[in-house]
């Protein structure tokens, strides 16, 4: 059966990627603010800015089966220079926004035969890393939530996390900006690379599918190693 699978953010990075492994197969609608990247791909944009938007539910099918939030953020400062106004910021994009969105399209939600719900943290909630704590903060919210909701939902529901460590993709493009850069984040790693968008999509596409029926309110950790192996 064709699955109708809303992606918010899916023109660039992880999320086009998730795109390019699911439009084959089934109907992908991609919320997002722009339709870069998107023009060879037989999916429905729908234009979108989480910030200030509400989602055009008209252009949405009755029945959505799958649904991902790629949306986030990446503030590696330390605690003293980040402010109140930067950690409520990196709250609204990472969660609440995905809080609202997720209220508007219950009722859609609802008509699937079993919906799978997939969001993203961050390696640094399991593992305490300096400079990570507005970013932390906001992706531990999410797995609380992802928890609390599949508890809530089952078995009509399955919502799970995935928790990246550094991948590289343009929101990462300042931690990876040059050969040294990405060496040193490479030898971090107990598999002596930083991920890639198709890493983590490969996930995620097992997440959306019937392959995954009897997974639910887990938090996967697609890191190279880093939140389990001390391998240094």
């Amino acid at each position: 059966m064709r699955k109708n699978i809303l992606l918010i953010g899916g023109s660039h990075g992880i999320g086009f990627e998730i795109a390019l492994k699911l439009y084959n197969d089934h109907n992908v609608f991609i919320a997002s603010r722009t339709s870069e990247n998107l023009g060879n791909l037989e999916v429905t944009h729908i234009p979108y800015d989480a910030s200030k938007d509400e989602i055009e539910t008209s252009t949405l099918p009755e029945r959505i089966d799958g649904f991902v939030y790629c949306p986030g953020s990446i503030n590696l400062k330390s605690f003293e220079t980040l402010t109140p106004d930067i950690f409520e910021e990196d709250m609204q994009i990472n969660f609440m926004f995905l809080i609202k969105i997720i209220h508007t399209l219950l009722p859609k939600l609802k008509n699937s035969e079993q919906a799978s719900l997939v969001f993203f943290s961050t390696v640094a909630v399991k593992i305490g890393m300096p400079f990570h704590t507005s970013i932390a903060a906001a992706k531990g919210a999410i797995e609380g939530f992802a928890r609390a909701l599949a508890a809530e939902y089952a078995p009509q529901f399955r919502v799970n996390v995935i928790a990246p460590s550094l991948t590289d993709t343009p929101l990462s493009k300042k931690l990876l900006g040059n050969h040294k850069k990405k060496e040193l984040m490479d030898n971090r790693h107990p598999m002596k690379r930083v991920g890639q968008a198709e890493d983590v999509a490969n996930i995620a596409r097992f997440l959306l599918s019937d392959d995954s029926s009897w997974i639910t309110g887990q938090v996967i950790g697609v890191d190279g190693g880093m939140s389990t192996l001390n391998v240094n």
